[in-house]
């Protein structure tokens, strides 16, 4: 496929739910993984630079996400089916190994892949994480978000985030991109099930299982003025718990890494030619 082509669509079934992606590009894989109430333009945010760089780059919405179908109840989104849904996508594909690039939930999503399918990958790009490999010690203020968005919508979730904490100079532009990505869903009341089910579900087993990852990361994080759903402490700890992985974080005063698209696909070039 020429990478001037528009990316091919893709929809893969599993357990009830219709998972649906998109591909471009030719070369070794790369499968990317977005972030809870998140779509798979949220990764790389639209950037093709992976594909002109001559990657086979495979996205798409997690379940209940975007244009995926809902899971077939609303206790069926955690971490063992978001790590399952990875792999039946990977198998659809006729994907062997891959390189995955994880967003927040999609980090954590990309670790058990690896923990548990470590033939399947060949490189790991751990993008913000958060997840310390236990439910969220905080449940009511997810399930608070997922009431937001059932009464009131993209507004409905921003009103229960209540006053955002970062940096004053972030919070239009975050205030913004939360209302465009909630409304990319064909399926917001999944969106709000997935709230409230995967925060209580774990990827693995406390951050020692993270000791157990054996091939080679990278680990983004972000500075907490921008960033403090994402604390850069737990990317930090991600680093000294994985062996011999890497860490990459934006220049002070600048923004995110993670929320440049171009740039952290530039970033991440390295670990994808050296596992190529």
């Amino acid at each position: 496929m020429s990478t001037q082509e528009p990316p091919a669509t893709f929809e893969v079934g599993r357990d009830g739910t219709t998972l649906r992606g998109e591909e471009a590009g030719e070369g070794p894989a790369v499968l990317l993984l977005h972030g809870l109430t998140a779509t798979r333009r949220y990764v790389v945010h639209g950037s093709r630079l992976l594909e002109r760089a001559g990657y086979r780059v495979v996205q798409h919405d997690a379940r209940g996400h975007g244009a995926s179908s809902p899971a077939p109840a609303p206790d069926r989104y955690d971490y063992d089916e978001l790590a399952a849904d990875a792999v039946a996508v990977l198998d659809a594909l006729g994907i062997e190994r891959a390189a995955l690039i994880g967003q927040s939930m999609g980090s954590a999503t990309a670790v058990a892949v690896a923990l548990r399918h470590p033939e399947r990958v060949r490189a790991l790009a751990i993008v913000t994480p958060a997840h310390r490999g236990h439910p969220s010690p905080d449940l009511d203020r997810w399930d608070a978000r997922a009431a937001g968005l059932e009464r009131g919508g993209p507004e409905g979730f921003l009103e229960a985030l209540g006053p955002l904490t970062l940096s004053e100079r972030y919070r239009d532009a975050v205030r913004t991109v939360i209302l465009q990505r909630l409304g990319r869903h064909d399926h917001p009341q999944a969106v709000a099930d997935a709230l409230r089910a995967i925060p209580r579900s774990a990827a693995f087993d406390g951050m020692e299982a993270l000791e157990g990852v054996a091939v080679p990361t990278v680990v983004v994080g972000s500075r907490d003025d921008a960033d403090p759903d994402h604390p850069v402490a737990v990317a930090e700890e991600y680093v000294r718990r994985i062996p011999g992985a890497r860490y990459l974080i934006e220049e002070p005063g600048e923004s995110p890494l993670a929320w440049r698209g171009g740039a952290l696909s530039r970033a991440l070039l390295p670990l994808l030619e050296e596992t190529s």
